[in-house]
């Protein structure tokens, strides 16, 4: 008798500590028992792409370089193709005059008609994240981690989803399906931008792109961002009409930059769906059990649907829309107002330009070095229709030296691509804080 109490004590204390561990060791906990087969299939991918022992997945590192190969190694058993080899696509990219290397992984599914398996659906989702720092608590060193378990685990957990969902039923898709993890996302979009300008040959065949970012908190709504794109508005709108279990809601606020934004500088329509904004965005707080799971999979219903109505299509999507609100030519457009934001060296991220030109090539002038003068300048400009530079000016003086040297900087700029609304160049303009300060001796 006293041996069996001891048995169901220890059982007792064993099952405790598993509900507790929220994802650390994979056991699965009472809820469990009554999940979906989707749903325990997106908990067991977020809980591997969160893996303490990738490190948070930074580009370039050997975490990211595992996640790819689980990736590679999930869609191959999902029963499509793989692009490239089981490490995924491996490109190099300057970061602070070092090469980092990245990689994509793509996987495809070859559409069922003759006529128009030719031509493209991507569905993409960012593989890597912030990665980890180190910190010293009561003494001890310890490695913190960013899960990204909302950030990116959720979009990618996703992609997989579908990707078995559309090989189960491969002839309902008549147009190819390319799923792609893109590597480097963090570092200016450069997987996106190497897969469309290095890798993938036929780029012209793209019909449109699907983000899947930030999927996982449901209860906050469930949006669909499309850059007012005339067809894809359309299309999101019938799917959403028939019966579904959520519908998507058109917003013509980008929730956060992301790939899409690179398909969108090579004039391929794209969506992003999301379930938008949260607090614990870009913290170590985002971790697995912040997750909605049966929201995403009623996202993944919806998802698929819309998927299969639009690779049954034979209209292509207009990159450009048929109807624009007429503006004046000469009209110059705030960063924000415009659906497309200015891009230096194909990136939307204005610390790009800050950090490969701005203060690359910025000159502190000399007599103000031996003056102790340092400061912050503020500057506008506006970014032409075809890119380049002009109207630069002091917003906010510190000295006039330094004024100079802010304004020379900038003038100097290479060519930008330039800001859209509704899928037409407009002028746009940024206003940048640019420091000069001294070094400590």
């Amino acid at each position: 008798m006293r041996r069996l109490l001891a048995l169901i004590s220890l059982v007792l204390t064993l099952s405790a500590e598993s509900l507790s561990a929220q994802f650390r060791d994979g056991v699965p906990s009472y809820s469990d028992l009554y999940d979906s087969g989707t749903v325990g299939s997106l908990k067991a991918d977020v809980q591997a792409i969160c893996d303490p022992a990738l490190l948070g997945r930074k580009a370039g590192s050997e975490g990211e370089k595992e996640l790819a190969q689980y990736l590679s190694a999930e869609l191959e058993k999902a029963g499509l193709d793989l692009l490239y080899g089981p490490n995924g696509d491996v490109f190099g990219i300057n970061v602070d005059g070092d090469t980092l290397v990245s990689r994509n992984v793509a996987a495809i599914l070859t559409g069922s008609d003759k006529q128009l398996r030719h031509r493209y659906i991507v569905i993409g989702a960012r593989m890597d994240h912030l990665g980890s720092y180190r910190m010293t608590r009561d003494e001890e060193s310890i490695e913190v981690v960013y899960p990204g378990a909302n950030a990116s685990a959720s979009g990618l957990a996703c992609l997989l989803a579908l990707a078995r969902h559309i090989a189960q039923t491969p002839e309902a898709f008549r147009k190819s399906i390319l799923l792609v993890a893109f590597g480097a996302s963090e570092q200016g979009c450069a997987g996106s931008w190497y897969f469309l300008n290095r890798s993938f040959p036929s780029v012209k065949d793209i019909d449109f792109m699907v983000e899947l970012d930030a999927l996982g908190q449901g209860t906050q709504g469930f949006y669909a961002y499309t850059a007012s794109n005339y067809d894809l508005n359309r299309a999101v709108e019938s799917a959403g009409a028939k019966l579904q279990p959520v519908k998507p809601t058109l917003t013509t606020q980008e929730t956060y930059p992301g790939d899409h934004r690179a398909f969108y500088g090579s004039e391929i329509p794209s969506v992003v769906f999301t379930t938008g904004r949260y607090a614990t965005h870009n913290t170590p707080r985002d971790t697995p059990d912040q997750l909605d799971w049966d929201a995403m999979e009623m996202q993944l219903e919806y998802l698929y649907n819309f998927l299969r109505e639009q690779a049954s299509n034979v209209e292509s999507t207009d990159f450009i829309e048929p109807v624009a609100p007429e503006t004046p030519d000469d009209q110059v457009f705030g960063y924000y107002e415009c659906d497309q934001p200015p891009m230096f060296l194909n990136s939307p991220r204005i610390d790009r330009f800050m950090q490969e030109w701005v203060y690359r090539y910025l000159k502190y002038p000399d007599s103000a070095i031996q003056e102790g003068v340092q400061g912050t300048v503020q500057v506008s400009f506006v970014i032409e229709k075809d890119g380049s530079v002009t109207n630069v000016r002091v917003a906010r003086s510190v000295d006039e030296r330094l004024d100079q040297a802010a304004v020379d900087v900038v003038n100097v700029s290479p060519k930008w691509k330039a800001a859209r609304r509704h899928g037409k160049k407009v002028r746009s303009a940024l206003t940048l804080p640019i420091e000069f300060r001294l070094k400590k001796k």
